[in-house]
């Protein structure tokens, strides 16, 4: 991300979080450039970038303000409810499924999809790589890359962790097939079926799948969407339950997109060591922030190795080449057993592949195009919910990733709203998808991560009248 780029999406996160209101006036160029020190055709460049997203507007010997653009950015949602406190047995499968059938055509504008679109990523660079790693690759290194993976690989990811200020050996990463399998292992080798594990509410859906299909039990904890999960309430759960486990994503939360401060993530880790539970930290959204500076993970305040670290390359470079990684800490043999038992090794192909990528260079710069591209998409569905959904609808305005978490006024239910847009060729994420409680029925989840464009404008207009019909049915 240039200079100019990063002032302006420093200031345009100030507008999407409250910070700077419609009406407000910007510092001028003068006192930006002294203020920041950056060139003043740095602060133009930043100002121009602004005004072109409908954000503030120069009025003539008086400067910029914050414009009309801004205005009427929607509420954002409250901390969800409390839920009963219970365990739940999970069912949430069979909804899960119905609901991801709908994104399997191109035709079907994916609102619901959990991908960026593939067009955001270097893929024919990735292709390269591939190429040349396969001709080059040792025939030994079938054997050798087998788990925990291949070794340039997870230097590579070492290195970017050491970047981020996080020493962390070789040896305690496990190359897995994608963050799913990462977590699914760190979940099997701290629990037993019958167990309970702290979960957001709402979640990710495939941590709900991840429970039922080894017959554990979720206690859902209420979740802020800008801060994360409520720690009081998970202290209460901790005393209350006895869970054997945690799973959280403390960096912009799907489908919340919410936040952990780094004061908080560390009384989260506090926490759990304090009872010596399991964090199973779910970081595949870290990379893609809109600020200046990656947010930590909960395991930079980890001293006792209970923080089980998972990410991927899925969200962020090659979500085709299926390949994560967890650092699981104390657990790491374990977690090499378990995936030497199950699926034994991720392609040496893919791994090696990444490995020549990330030796290589770019991916930094990929990521700062990346980042760019998903927080002008962001603003422009912003917007489009303001303009064409019900008055009353709050909508979150999360700092990184590309999911919105939208809650509709009244009384409605999304999954008849999610039929009736699949008929149509529009997909969303109903809210019940996000709850072993089955709750959130008034709530959906949108993909901002493809290039915004009349079409998609056009199916966002489509969806605000199918929910206005809707929502004028039940007053009848």
């Amino acid at each position: 991300m240039k200079r100019y780029e990063a002032l302006a999406e420093e200031i345009a996160q100030s507008i999407r979080t409250g910070v700077m209101k419609l009406g407000d006036r910007l510092p001028s160029v003068r006192q930006a450039s002294t203020s920041r020190g950056v060139s003043p055709s740095t602060v133009f460049e930043a100002y121009y970038l602004l005004e072109a997203r409908g954000l503030i507007r120069a009025r003539e010997r008086s400067g910029y303000y914050v414009t009309a653009g801004a205005k009427s950015l929607p509420p954002e949602p409250d901390i969800s409810s409390q839920p009963s406190g219970d365990s739940t047995n999970v069912d949430v499968s069979q909804l899960v499924f119905d609901v991801l059938e709908s994104l399997k055509t191109r035709d079907v504008i994916p609102f619901g999809s959990a991908f960026p679109s593939p067009l955001l990523f270097p893929l024919q660079r990735l292709a390269r790589s591939m190429a040349s790693s396969v001709q080059e690759m040792d025939p030994w290194s079938t054997v050798d890359d087998l788990t925990p993976g291949n070794a340039a690989l997870r230097r590579q990811i070492a290195l970017r962790y050491l970047a981020d200020g996080l020493h962390i050996h070789t040896d305690e990463i496990v190359i897995t097939n994608g963050a799913l399998e990462a977590l699914n292992l760190c979940l099997q080798a701290v629990t037993r079926p019958g167990d309970c594990v702290l979960i957001e509410s709402p979640t990710f859906y495939a941590a709900l799948q991840a429970l039922e299909r080894v017959g554990l039990k979720a206690i859902e904890v209420p979740t802020h969407p800008r801060e994360g999960v409520d720690l009081e309430a998970m202290a209460l759960a901790l005393e209350r339950h006895k869970p054997k486990a945690c799973w959280l994503m403390t960096n912009f939360q799907n489908p919340l997109g919410s936040l952990m401060s780094d004061e908080k993530k560390q009384a989260l880790v506090e926490l759990l060591t304090s009872h010596d539970v399991p964090l199973i930290e779910d970081d595949v959204y870290g990379e893609l922030y809109f600020g200046s500076k990656r947010p930590i993970s909960a395991k930079a305040f980890d001293t006792k190795g209970l923080v089980m670290h998972c990410a991927s390359f899925s969200k962020c470079l090659a979500p085709g080449y299926r390949i994560g990684w967890a650092v699981p800490g104390r657990f790491t043999q374990r977690v090499a057993r378990l995936k030497v038992t199950t699926t034994l090794s991720a392609s040496a192909p893919a791994q090696a592949a990444l490995a020549d990528y990330l030796a290589k260079g770019g991916y930094d710069k990929h990521l700062r195009q990346l980042r760019h591209a998903l927080s002008v998409q962001q603003s422009a569905m912003v917007q489009a919910v303001v303009r064409h959904f019900p008055k009353g609808t709050k909508a979150t305005r999360p700092s990184g990733g590309y999911f919105l978490w939208i809650e509709l006024p009244g009384k409605i239910n999304t999954l008849e709203v999610h039929r009736q847009a699949f008929s149509l060729g529009i997909s969303i994420a109903p809210g019940p998808m996000f709850s072993a409680h089955r709750g959130f029925a008034n709530c959906l989840r949108l993909n901002y991560g493809h290039p915004w464009d009349e079409r998609t404008e056009a199916a966002l207009t489509t969806l605000g009248r199918l929910i206005a019909a809707n929502m004028e049915a039940k007053r009848e």
